[in-house]
């Protein structure tokens, strides 16, 4: 490494947000960038080390210590060459990645990890200021078509790299504008849209061809999939919400996290939003019922929209603020997260279970809940949770958003038309090469995989396009990951 010293120098410098009072007035994005010579700081704490376990630790095995060192010494063509050659998406992972190589840096150990995530996204915002980054259309085509159903993260990462290899891509997408849970599901004020239409833009330049609005087995009839293309990447995340069945869930007001998001992101964009009920946190007393990072992203949601309060609870115990001996380095550890929209307000509780729903004149007015406490682990591996006898209490609510996660993908339409095959928990199942139980037909993603990180859908979808451009050309170039 160009300074071997560099992590005894410099200190760890997390990124700059805006201030709380100005960003809650808007949905524009909450992180500054940072300035250059900051990132480049940054940089040299990478320590060389023997074994660079944050490649390990990364999904798509980025090359991390090779483009800090390039960043560091003022090389950023060259660290952005190497951060392109792993990640189609760097600067969607460098805004909305958990960091999973962080907690595996060797650093990290006894120090604060390297800033890897702001670092990448210090690179790849380098080449788009610097006009580095333009379309490279593929100089000649095979003769072969694939069709990617679903736009999300891992349906885009397949087409990319399949276009790449000279192949006709079309990506079908039943909303009205590509990008799936980065366009719909992720708020403005963590990934502005002009982020994800910068890159999709480059991709339709290079060759790639968007259907928007059309949702295949419906608008677009299998058998004519099947007769046009050679090959289908399903990509179509998993989107069947987990309900909460208890006594009152018919009350209006109970309403799905990814229905509200959706709601909010087509206001902002100026999309028609064409169900019957809008879903507005506007003077209302909010409740967020799950505390993972989708209940996060409404809790900044509510903020915005001027809810009167908003209160996020959780049926697990607080997770601890520092790694514990059951996720030792470089484990992804269960820790105590505070995001940006924690910071701007609101109650958060957790080991809170919510056991009714009341209203009245058919809309929900409180949360019955009751505090928890969780003892060994049964005979399953499983906590042990038990209700804490007279700990019942109520939470008024005007507004009800269910975070508690989602359970596979949507059986009904194209996956029940091919008779695709499920696994025990629901999802598509795959062979080892990522093709389902009908030949020429692959998946990827959430759909295969089950919810997830955006990271290993970006993964997923590399690994996908790598195996059917083997099916289609007898062997490929494309990486594994």
């Amino acid at each position: 490494m160009a300074d071997i010293k560099g992590f005894l120098k410099i200190a760890r410098l997390d990124s700059e947000h805006r201030a709380v009072c100005e960003r809650i007035q808007d949905f524009n994005g909450v992180a500054k960038l940072r300035p250059e010579n900051k990132s480049q700081e940054q940089a040299s704490r990478c320590m060389d080390c023997g074994t660079p376990f944050c490649h390990w630790g990364c999904p798509i095995g980025n090359y991390i210590p090779e483009w800090n060192d390039f960043m560091w010494r003022g090389k950023w063509k060259t660290a952005l060459d190497l951060l392109e050659a792993t990640n189609n998406l760097p600067e969607i992972t460098g805004r909305v990645c958990p960091a999973l190589c962080e907690y595996a840096c060797v650093l990290s150990i006894n120090d604060d990890a390297i800033t890897i995530r702001e670092n990448e996204l210090a690179i790849i915002e380098y080449g788009f200021k610097n006009g580095l980054i333009k379309p490279i259309a593929p100089q000649k085509r095979t003769g072969k078509k694939v069709a990617v159903i679903g736009s999300g993260p891992a349906g885009l990462s397949c087409a990319a790299q399949l276009n790449k290899t000279g192949h006709e891509v079309v990506v079908f997408e039943r909303d009205n504008k590509p990008g799936g849970i980065l366009r719909y599901g992720i708020p403005d004020f963590k990934l502005e849209k002009n982020i994800l239409d910068r890159r999709i833009d480059i991709w339709e330049k290079e060759g790639v061809i968007f259907k928007t609005g059309i949702e295949v087995g419906k608008d677009y009839s299998i058998r004519k999939i099947l007769d046009e293309f050679d090959a289908v990447c399903l990509a179509g995340g998993s989107r069947l919400a987990r309900d909460l069945k208890i006594e009152g869930r018919e009350l209006k007001g109970i309403n799905f996290a990814m229905d509200y998001l959706t709601q909010a992101n087509k206001n902002i964009s100026g999309e028609k939003i064409s169900s019957g009920e809008i879903i507005d946190a506007k003077g209302k007393k909010v409740v967020v019922l799950g505390g993972g990072d989708t209940g996060a992203d409404c809790v900044g949601t509510a903020h915005r929209q001027k809810a009167a309060c908003v209160v996020q609870i959780e049926i697990l115990p607080k997770p601890p603020e520092c790694r514990t001996v059951n996720y030792p380095w470089p484990n992804y550890p269960l820790l105590l997260k505070t995001s940006s929209s924690h910071e701007e307000g609101g109650e958060r509780h957790w080991s809170i279970l919510t056991k009714k729903f009341i209203g009245e004149k058919g809309k929900i007015k409180k949360i019955l809940c009751a505090k928890v406490e969780f003892t060994d682990t049964d005979k399953k591996g499983c906590l042990d949770m038990s209700e804490i006898k007279g700990s019942e209490f109520e939470i008024e609510a005007d507004l009800v958003i269910l975070a508690v996660g989602f359970m596979h993908p949507e059986h009904t339409g194209i996956l029940s038309d091919l008779k695709i095959e499920f696994d025990q928990k629901g999802n598509v199942k795959t062979d080892e090469n990522l093709m389902t139980s009908v030949k020429g037909i692959f998946s990827a993603g959430d759909m295969r995989r089950g919810q997830s990180l955006v990271v290993w859908a970006i993964s997923e979808g590399r690994r996908c396009a790598h195996n059917i451009d083997k099916y289609l050309m007898g062997s490929s170039d494309l990486p594994l990951l």
